[in-house]
């Protein structure tokens, strides 16, 4: 299978399998969204050696140093760190997304379902990670990621590149009426809720399409339309071959997204 398209291209490396957002390629960026490769999982489910390794094989391929590897705790916050050396995951405890203005720190998120966002600034040189799940997007973190370039790195708004790597869509991304009735009450100021929130097929159950929501939110902020670059794949829909909670269940396939000036 090669999930390659317009705006991403499938990687078959020597070790592992990965996609690359032709973009980022272009401006000469180093990154990588993994996809599931057999003996390697970027997610501790209690064997720490595992999530180690595999970032090991990863960095070898993509010729960054390990050792200058950073990967937030991630608890589903709204908390984003600007990071100008190395931290252990236990220094970044209930953080979700990292940016930096320095070479040779890759930054890293994992999720299965959840949205990746790598983001980058060519004119002011910084990268980011981010990891939103539906809690993460409720509490709006991709604003505060972006926010935070603004603020920290002088970034202007305009020149802010958005990359959606796999992640679970509208097709499959089903709640309750408590969820849908939370993303209503704070998201009814967008004036776009028959674009966000869907009846589903079942009584009760309704479709939350949180990538248009947070596209949504980053237009508003200012961010170009043209500069949100979406991979446009569903990990339910292609869930053999990407990592995904809701298919998989706890012992899920962790997928990562990296990038390194």
């Amino acid at each position: 299978m090669d999930l390659s398209n317009s705006d991403i291209i499938h990687i078959k490396g020597k070790n592992l399998e990965y996609l690359q957002f032709r973009k980022l390629n272009e401006f000469g960026i180093k990154h990588a969204y993994t996809l599931k490769n057999k003996g390697y999982n970027f997610k501790n489910h209690g064997d720490i050696s595992i999530p180690d390794r595999s970032y090991k094989v990863l960095c070898e391929e993509l010729n960054l140093n390990y050792d200058n590897l950073v990967r937030p705790d991630q608890t589903h916050t709204n908390v984003v760190k600007c990071v100008d050396k190395f931290y252990k995951t236990e220094e970044l405890k209930d953080v979700d997304g990292v940016l930096t203005d320095k070479k040779g720190i890759s930054l890293a998120t994992t999720n299965a379902d959840c949205i990746l966002y790598l983001l980058y600034d060519p004119v002011k040189k910084v990268v980011g990670s981010i990891h939103s799940g539906w809690k993460g997007t409720y509490l709006r973190i991709i604003e505060n990621a972006i926010e935070k370039m603004v603020n920290t790195y002088k970034s202007n708004i305009s020149d802010i590149f958005v990359f959606i790597c796999p992640s679970i869509r509208k097709c499959h991304f089903e709640v309750g009426s408590d969820v849908k009735d939370m993303f209503e009450e704070k998201f009814k100021f967008t004036g776009k809720l028959d674009e966000i929130i869907f009846d589903g097929k079942k009584e009760g159950k309704y479709y939350i399409d949180t990538v248009h929501l947070n596209n949504i939110l980053l237009m508003n902020k200012g961010i170009n339309k043209n500069n949100i670059i979406d991979s446009g794949l569903c990990s339910v829909c292609n869930s053999d071959i990407i990592g995904s909670y809701r298919v998989e269940g706890k012992l899920f396939t962790g997928g990562t997204a990296i990038i390194c000036l």
